[in-house]
């Protein structure tokens, strides 16, 4: 019981039971600014999620990961644009488009390795970012506001902005799912197997290549469909979404929930986003409050807040 009931799982469930039963409780309350930001906070949560994937299972540390949030926006944004408004075609277009830009960077970036992986990640992400501010036809620099969100079979309508909610949480909890069964697999394994010592792995027959590439290009179908996700949230794409700030703010996520951990992005995601809505309602320098905060984490909880409550539920359990 006491392996069960320990501070980890209470709060990773009853986190899962808020997010599910937030949209009740707006009801009741007629809070839709809460549905608003929960919406925000699950799609963002999902890019996270993703980008735990290869950063924090696979140890490659991609500094234009939003690169994909953008991709997967504009395809949905630009579809539209041009008259074509059914999902069953702007997703899975926003998903290959996601899925080849993440081949052709992995296939590159993955032959090196420290800093200069950082760094062509990065400038793969700046030349995405630069091109969609180039595209005059589609807003330039000024974006791209989408007239009508993704149609679908009925009763399922995404303008219903709590049906659109589930859907997100949904795809949210099935991507984790997704995550969970990967890294637990041989395949996940051997990723991890590399990240720690990846001449032994290759030096036993392993091909950590080939198995890298195929990660990073999982990882950015995921953040495709977020970005998707996320184009109809907001009603409008703009090259925002994909510049390196946005690749920090996922790392932060990810490293402030706890790298490694299936549900940590979840937390930091969560964590992240109402800090910065609490703290900028209470001061237009709330930068300065959330750097000291984030950075207290950074050097006192290593594993992040899902490393703390582990190590609270060792304490109970000894």
């Amino acid at each position: 019981m006491t392996r069960v009931l320990n501070p980890r799982t209470i709060v990773a469930v009853a986190l899962v039971v808020a997010l599910v039963l937030l949209p009740i409780y707006v009801e009741l309350t007629g809070s839709r600014f809460l549905l608003t930001l929960f919406t925000r906070i699950v799609i963002l949560a999902l890019a996270a999620v993703s980008l735990n994937l290869i950063l924090g299972y696979g140890g490659m540390m991609s500094f234009g990961h939003a690169a994909y949030l953008g991709i997967g926006g504009y395809a949905v944004g630009i579809l539209a644009f041009e008259g074509v408004s059914t999902g069953f075609v702007q997703w899975p277009v926003a998903l290959l488009v996601s899925a080849l830009f993440a081949l052709v960077v992995g296939a590159l970036s993955l032959r090196t390795r420290g800093v200069y992986f950082i760094m062509i990640t990065l400038a793969f992400a700046q030349m995405a970012y630069y091109i969609v501010a180039g595209l005059a036809r589609y807003g330039g620099d000024d974006g791209l506001t989408i007239q009508k969100r993704s149609q679908f079979f009925e009763p399922l309508n995404l303008s219903n902005k709590f049906q659109f909610y589930y859907v997100c949480l949904a795809l949210l909890f099935a991507s984790m799912y997704l995550i969970w069964r990967i890294v637990n697999s041989h395949f996940g394994l051997a990723i991890q197997g590399a990240r720690s010592n990846d001449t032994r792995m290759r030096a036993i027959g392993f091909p950590t290549y080939r198995y890298k590439l195929t990660c990073f290009v999982i990882a950015g179908v995921l953040c495709g469909l977020a970005g998707a996700l996320l184009a109809n949230h907001t009603d409008f794409v703009s090259p925002a979404m994909m510049y390196w700030t946005r690749s920090g703010d996922l790392m932060i996520m990810v490293v402030l929930g706890g790298m490694g951990s299936v549900i940590g992005p979840v937390f930091g995601a969560v964590t992240l986003l109402v800090l910065e809505e609490v703290l900028s309602s209470l001061t237009e320098h709330w930068e300065i409050i959330l750097g000291p905060l984030l950075l207290l984490v950074v050097l006192f909880a290593r594993g992040g807040i899902d490393g703390l409550l582990a190590k609270a539920s060792a304490a109970v359990r000894s």
